[in-house]
């Protein structure tokens, strides 16, 4: 059974392999592509059902026990973080056949597009922080082939900028798990939670922390390193795009989630206190750079950084309540992020510009898109009994309890930001009188387009409206997670 918790990274890295060899036959290669993708949600969804049934399933490859081999660890919040990315893999490569030129296409999408899966599955469940850094190499050099699809300047100048942004902070992360390794001597994550209880260079492992931070924090786009983001994620192909908001940046909040309730737990009052701050102002500038243009793609790209901030927020208070918030906040955010960027190509597309200020009318002509933005857009700002709700309600009860109100204030603001900055573009863009389509021969293609944003919005509805039928694992989780010796004891058999 053990054995099953390497499939969800196995499978994409085989299905990566299998579509190479038919990337010049687009027809089956975009067949294949969708099966094995359906193929490796179903597996994903079922290790989720074994997981929740009976518990964390630990994987020792090779037969060496932990902590000396690679281990595979798969508790609930590992597997349904995979699971939820599966979900986002399967809605975004049914919307590529629609939405990737020929030219894409034959450049090895869907190998890169598996590969990405292969990564951020592989992060989230792997034990071993070296392994991690594996990880995110894997997804990074997938990321950067995807990133590239396409011929514009501006593609080339973001993809320069994201590459080198990333490359330093690689550097950062394996030169910063050398420090961890000589001081703690071990890279199997639960042991370095045990060990780092009894280590005395206590100063030391606060300052190995912080890099860490730094680390996942330019991952994850937190305040002030987020400058790379809103452009880099703007300019690709709305699959791609779709792909990297609603997965990339989430895998570094997951790093610093795990790191800061699992490892470097025990200095709260100095580390989370600064994750406090850190979320406000994360927010904060965040929906300010969303209200400051007009070009739609830009604005959803803007709109990740608030949301990493909601996750942060929680981190920082760090009760079981705002460590559950940022769980569900976490897989809301994923879901819906992957809805907004698939929706918004799909709008860029039929508009055939992305300057809001030349758009008009669009909801007379394409009725099902204008209310999905209307839906989607309730989501995204936390208006009840929408998921964003729920998660930011659990998040701002937790504040609260903890008397944090600077914070609190801060993401009520930024809620109603968020609201403001997305309304806008419904009612700039859809709204008005009825004119001339630009593009009337798009019409056939952006119906097309528009069922996996469909599902997906759907079940965003369904983790807002269904809360107490998701709560409860969600809430679990959080106790988990504030009780590191469950982790340490299952990988560990102590």
């Amino acid at each position: 059974m053990s054995n099953l918790i390497s499939l969800p990274i196995v499978l994409p890295l085989l299905a990566g392999i299998i579509v190479a060899f038919l990337a010049n036959n687009k027809p089956l290669v975009r067949r294949v592509a969708q099966t094995l993708a359906v193929i490796n949600l179903i597996v994903t969804g079922f290790i989720l059902y074994q997981v929740y049934q009976n518990g964390t399933i630990v994987l020792e490859t090779g037969g060496w026990m932990a902590p000396y081999g690679i281990i595979l660890v798969g508790d609930m919040l590992a597997v349904t973080l995979a699971f939820t990315t599966n979900i986002i893999a399967v809605a975004c490569v049914f919307y590529a056949s629609k939405s990737l030129t020929d030219q894409q296409e034959s450049f090895y999408f869907y190998s890169f597009f598996f590969l990405l899966i292969t990564g951020v599955s592989g992060a989230f469940i792997t034990g071993d922080i070296f392994n991690l850094f594996v990880f995110f190499e894997v997804l990074l050099m997938a990321s950067y082939g995807l990133i590239v699809l396409g011929n514009g300047k501006a593609q080339l100048r973001e993809s320069m900028k994201y590459v080198l942004i990333n490359v330093f902070s690689s550097m950062l992360f394996v030169t910063t798990v050398a420090f961890l390794y000589s001081v703690v001597g071990t890279l199997n994550m639960a042991h370095i939670a045990q060990r780092v209880q009894e280590v005395e260079q206590q100063g030391v492992l606060t300052t190995i922390g912080i890099l860490l931070f730094f680390v996942f924090a330019t991952k994850a786009a937190v305040f002030p390193l987020y400058y790379w983001l809103p452009r880099s994620y703007s300019v690709p192909n709305p699959v791609v795009s779709a792909l990297f908001g609603a997965l990339l940046t989430k895998v570094g909040i997951y790093s610093i989630l795990r790191m800061f309730t699992l490892i470097f737990a025990w200095e709260a009052d100095l580390t989370h206190t600064l994750f406090i701050y850190l979320a406000a102002f994360t927010m904060i500038f965040g929906v300010i750079g969303a209200l400051s243009t007009n070009n739609i793609k830009l604005i959803m790209a803007y709109n990740i950084i608030p949301a990493v901030g909601f996750m942060m927020m929680g981190i920082g208070i760090f009760t079981e309540t705002s460590i559950s918030g940022t769980v569900y906040y976490l897989i809301h955010d994923m879901i819906i992020k992957g809805a907004f960027f698939l929706l918004i190509g799909v709008i860029a597309y039929v508009a055939g510009t992305s300057d809001l200020r030349k758009m008009n009318g669009l909801i007379h002509h394409y009725p099902i898109l204008g209310w999905f933005f209307f839906i989607a857009t309730l989501v995204l700002a936390g208006i009840p009994p929408f998921s964003g709700f729920i998660g930011k309600l659990l998040l701002i009860q937790g504040g609260l309890a903890q008397e944090q109100i600077f914070i609190v204030i801060a993401a009520l603001v930024s809620s109603l930001l968020i609201l403001f900055s997305m309304i806008r573009i419904f009612i700039q863009g859809f709204w008005g009188e009825k004119t001339e389509l630009a593009h009337p021969e798009r019409k056939q293609a952006a119906h097309k387009m528009t069922w996996p944003i469909g599902i997906l919005l759907s079940l965003s509805v369904l983790l807002g409206v269904g809360a107490e039928w998701f709560y409860p694992s969600v809430e679990w989780i959080g106790e988990y997670l504030m009780n590191p010796q469950i982790y340490i004891d299952s990988v560990l058999k102590e």
